[in-house]
């Protein structure tokens, strides 16, 4: 993503933002208290030097959306049979999208009633608190670092991920084509130390070559994937409807992760030329989520159809080595994740450096960028170390992280700037976000018991192979 600024109004509190920064990067200044000016309009305020256009607004929202969840469906249809993962994935997609509206509206809106033009997710979080019920507001402190802090976790174990992937991509590849018995230990320390060195790019213009190559390999990948999954016909009747209870967990947690791209929305809302074209109908948000649902719910359809039980964490895993094809598709999709870490650690960096900076001496800034990170880096890596295995980890990761920060926060955040007295007939509102509430807690809790039960069983099953 470009790096656009978004300057403030002359006329209100200054504040700065990037397509790259996942939070503000300056502190806003107080706004007259309970504001509450039905005439000012926020984007009429914004002066944005290089606004993204509308297009271009779908085309980052697609990019941050279409990753590496995509080949992670199948698995995920393996958990939930064929008529429950199709119907699963369009439910969860359209709460995902639901979740990300309300909280894009809410921003707005507290944009509105405090005169600040332009909002990120922890100052939207921090400002409804501070603007809501007495008796909350002293959590509005808390309400915007609980983000800033989850956002840091989200994308540092999103990276952990990263690891395993490209570590297991590797090590399925050159152990079947050498002959070779190493262990995917092995692969995820020598994936280490491109990691390190792309992990310590820390601007963004010098990460667009990576992400540009990383586009072209992914879009490469999944046309190989979809040749083989349709090369043959495919055979419907051994593939059950609904699997079981027990492993429904795995399939939201997963499906979670895959669609959840939370963290990226607030930054390429505020960089739009036109911001008004991002929610309603059709609108960039539901064009988007509309394609990411669709191409989901196929991939992972048809992906589960083809290979059936034998689905791995990563579709590519499941592609025949002995085809050269094959094989070029796992070496670049393993690149393409390579390539796409450094955006991804970016994120979690910016945030948690803005923090800190000033307690260090600026004539120490740039070696202790240096050792932070590569300390955290390790850290990732010795994560992944602890579990290489792909397939609970990711559903470990989006039960955790994914579920608590794209559909958690958001319903408490629209219901704290409704309270008590605009949450609609019947108090609506409030009892769809307890609903959505609810789910997400149920998904952070079952997807995370599931994932860890998987991931002991697999260390204490002495016929597992690793």
């Amino acid at each position: 993503m470009a790096d656009e600024k978004v300057k403030s109004d002359p006329s209100a509190p200054s504040a700065e933002y990037s397509v790259g920064d996942f939070n503000s990067t300056t502190k806003l200044a107080d706004a007259p208290a309970m504001i509450d000016d039905a005439e000012y309009n926020p984007f009429e305020h914004r002066q944005i030097e290089k606004p993204n256009s509308t297009a271009g607004s779908l085309i980052h929202l697609l990019k941050s959306s279409l990753g590496t969840g995509i080949l992670a469906m199948p698995v995920a249809f393996k958990n939930a049979g064929l008529l429950f993962g199709a119907i699963g994935t369009v439910v969860i997609g359209l709460i995902c999208t639901h979740c990300v509206h309300i909280l894009v509206k809410t921003s707005h809106q507290i944009c509105q009633r405090t005169r600040i033009p332009v909002l990120g997710f922890a100052e939207t979080a921090e400002r409804v608190f501070e603007y809501g019920p007495p008796k909350l507001r002293r959590l509005a402190g808390f309400s915007k670092a609980f983000v800033d802090y989850a956002l840091m976790a989200t994308y540092y174990s999103a990276g952990c991920v990263y690891i395993v992937f490209i570590a297991t991509s590797f090590h399925d590849v050159i152990n079947y084509t050498t002959d070779n018995d190493w262990n995917v230990r092995i692969y995820i320390l020598l994936t280490m130390i491109p990691i390190l060195v792309i992990g310590q790019i820390r601007e963004l213009k010098y990460l667009v070559p990576f992400s540009a190559l990383a586009n072209l390999f992914i879009v490469v990948t999944f046309g190989i994937t979809l040749y083989y999954i349709f090369k043959d016909p495919l055979e419907f009747d051994d593939k059950p409807m609904f699997n079981s209870f027990g492993t429904l967990p795995l399939f939201f947690s997963t499906v979670i992760f895959a669609m959840e791209g939370i963290g990226v929305v607030m930054p390429v809302e505020n960089t739009m030329a036109k911001p008004q074209h991002f929610l309603g109908c059709p609108g960039v948000l539901n064009t988007a989520m509309g394609t990411v649902i669709v191409l989901y719910a196929v991939i992972g359809f048809f992906g589960y159809v083809r290979f059936g039980d034998l689905a791995k964490g990563s579709v590519t895993l499941n592609l025949p080595l002995k085809d050269d094809l094959a094989v070029a598709a796992q070496i670049l999709i393993a690149l393409a994740i390579l390539f796409t870490f450094g955006l991804q650690f970016y994120v979690p960096m910016d945030i948690l450096w803005r923090k800190i900076q000033h307690k260090i001496p600026k004539n120490k800034h740039m070696i202790s960028q240096i050792a932070l990170r590569s300390g955290i880096m390790i850290i990732m890596g010795g994560v992944g170390l602890a579990v290489p295995e792909l397939e609970p980890f990711i559903g470990l990761v989006g039960a955790v992280f994914f579920s608590s920060l794209g559909l958690f926060v958001p319903c408490v955040v629209e219901t704290v700037f409704y309270w008590p007295n605009e949450l609609g007939k019947f108090r609506w509102v409030l009892i769809k976000n307890i609903i959505f509430g609810a789910f997400s807690i149920f998904a952070l809790v079952a997807g995370a018991y599931v994932s860890i039960r998987d991931i002991i069983a697999l260390y204490t099953d002495d016929d597992h192979d690793e």
